[in-house]
Parts: C-alpha cells; sequence; structure tokens
C-alpha cells in the first residue's frame, strides 16, 4: 500500500477544453496519465489529485472524466481547483459518485482522511493573483476555516497538507495559510495550479518550518509522485 499524489489533471472527456492546444509536455496528456497511473499505482494505494481535476461545468458533464479517473487502480482523494466549475456540495458529490458506481473516488472538503498514522488534510487555498480577479476577503477568509477544520480533524496525528494554490510562490507568501499550518505541526504541503514556465518559480523543499513539493501534473511528467509506501 502506497500514497501517492498529483494535480491539475485537466480532464476533458466531454467538455471538449482538452489541454493539448498548449501543446510540449501537454500532447497526449490523457493517455500519458493512463499510462503514469497504471505503471506506478496499485488498486490498494491511494493518490491525492489537488484540484483542477475536471474542465466539466457540471457533475453531468465531467461524468466521463470521473469514469476515467475511477476506472485507473487506486482510491482518489479530490479536492478542488480553481477550474473545477462542477464542484457542489460534498453531499451531492457524494451521492453522485454512488449512482454511477464510482467506488474509487471520495472528496477531501472540511475533512481529512487517515492513512496509517498520517493524516491527509487540504483545501483549494488562496493564490495572491485572484485579488486581481474581483475575489475578495471573505472568500480568502472561509479558505482558511476550512483548511483549520481539516487540520483539527487529524488530532495529533502526523499531518500532510495539500493545497491546489501554492502557499509560496518566488516573492510571494501567504502567511495565513503557512501559519496554520506551521501551527498544526504541518510537515510537508504539496501543491499544483502552476503550469510551464511558472514551474521554476515554484517553492521547492525545505522553507521556514515546512516542506514544499509542486505536484502539478505538467511538472510530474503525468506521473503521481509517490510520497510514502
Amino acid at each position: 500500500m502506497a500514497l501517492f499524489a498529483i494535480g491539475d489533471t485537466h480532464l476533458s472527456l466531454s467538455a471538449n477544453k482538452p489541454m493539448d492546444v498548449f501543446g510540449g509536455g501537454w500532447t497526449g496528456y490523457v493517455d500519458k496519465l493512463s499510462a503514469g497511473f497504471r505503471a506506478l499505482v496499485a488498486p490498494e494505494d491511494t493518490v491525492v489529485i489537488a484540484g483542477d481535476v475536471s474542465w466539466g461545468m457540471s457533475l453531468e458533464e465531467a461524468e466521463k472524466d470521473f469514469a476515467f479517473l475511477d476506472a485507473l487502480p487506486g482510491k482518489k482523494l479530490l479536492l478542488k481547483g480553481n477550474h473545477d466549475y462542477w464542484w457542489t456540495t460534498v453531499s451531492k458529490m457524494t451521492r453522485f459518485f454512488a449512482e454511477h458506481g464510482f467506488t474509487t473516488l471520495e472528496i477531501l472538503h472540511n475533512n481529512c482522511y487517515f492513512y496509517g498514522e498520517t493524516a491527509l488534510c487540504g483545501t483549494r487555498g488562496w493564490f495572491y493573483e485572484e485579488d486581481q480577479n474581483g475575489h475578495n476577503e471573505k472568500v480568502f477568509n472561509r479558505e482558511l476555516i476550512r483548511l483549520e477544520a481539516s487540520l483539527k480533524a487529524a488530532g495529533e496525528r502526523r499531518k500532510l497538507c495539500f493545497l491546489h494554490y501554492p502557499p509560496c510562490y518566488e516573492g510571494y507568501r501567504c502567511p495565513e495559510i503557512i501559519a496554520l499550518m506551521e501551527r498544526y505541526g504541518v510537515e510537508d504541503c504539496y501543491y499544483g495550479h502552476l503550469h510551464g514556465g511558472s514551474h521554476r518559480l515554484a517553492a521547492q523543499g525545505r522553507q521556514g518550518g515546512l516542506s514544499y513539493h509542486l505536484i502539478a501534473a505538467d511538472f510530474l511528467g503525468f506521473r503521481p509522485l509517490k510520497i510514502m509506501d
């Protein structure tokens, strides 16, 4: 049994918004994701998918994307990303998965999951560029509340934190989110969102009390990153 993570699968099997148009590493990315999962992940493993899962605008439009993920090996814990427009309440998503026979998909949102003695915590997070797009303090504070709820649910267990947005970036830090993770003793933070040339600006390795890891799919070559056995 092993734990993996990857972000930004950006599936669009029904939405007709493939990432192949960006060229480079994104060419054939759906096949690369399938091959990467099948080469590394066993049915008993767990994979955290850190947001931007599907371009679908509704659960119904994202159904083929969910079916694709469900057919891949391992249990998948899904976080919300800034492009997950299909996202609704946890109860509605859980019911949709059950009604469609998707048995390997679960939602990481206002909660945490336990991998042995390690707690898997997370939320979408916040990115400074969002301030330029009409978002406000209320949205940011809601993300802080969700993150703290997830961390509290972990109790005294070792904690890993998964975010969609990077909390630390060249020339930028989100002090409130970083402070929360440090206060609750998070050891490692895994995040996505950054693509292409932005990879070089990503925070990687130890900074302060945390170790940071970029897990955007194109950065990983569309192969989930193994975190622990």
